[in-house]
């Protein structure tokens, strides 16, 4: 299992048929509802943020298989840091999907996250990757609704 391609694939599957912290959450100090119209995708991000750090994520919605795998990803990695290292990750796989942030550098920057790097040659998808983490954004920040358009 070598193949960046093939490993990719396999994750998205996974996380796509399988998400992580799918479901809704009571009691959530922070939310956020993110759209994709062009896609479909359609997401609900509930976040509890006790002390500064996320306690608790989870999404609820629709979408393609990137845009799940991306939110259950995220979810899966954001939880239980600090909101500022949420943030940083925010901005880090912006940055990753949009070409503005190179791996190579520090290949292990953004850990399993970095499959995601090849979906900046997919200018169609890059909004379905994005949208999760978008709305993680929005969501810490009080904003209640983002759109990828």
């Amino acid at each position: 299992m070598s193949d960046p391609r093939e490993l990719y694939q396999q994750v998205i599957i996974e996380h796509n048929k399988k998400p992580r912290n799918y479901g809704d959450l009571e009691g959530c100090t922070h939310q956020a509802h993110g759209l994709n119209p062009l896609c479909g995708d359609d997401i609900v991000l509930k976040v509890v943020v006790v002390d500064g750090i996320v306690q608790d994520i989870r999404f609820t919605g629709q979408g393609c298989a990137i845009s799940k795998a991306s939110s259950s990803l995220m979810t899966v990695n954001v939880k239980g840091k600090p909101v500022a290292e949420a943030e940083l990750m925010v901005d880090q796989f912006r940055g990753m999907i949009r070409g503005t942030l190179d791996t190579a550098v520090d290949p292990n920057i953004l850990g399993k996250l970095s499959l995601f790097q090849n979906v900046k040659n997919l200018p169609s998808r890059v909004k379905c990757a994005v949208l999760p983490w978008a709305t993680l954004h929005s969501a810490l920040h009080g904003e209640e609704i983002v759109s990828t358009e």
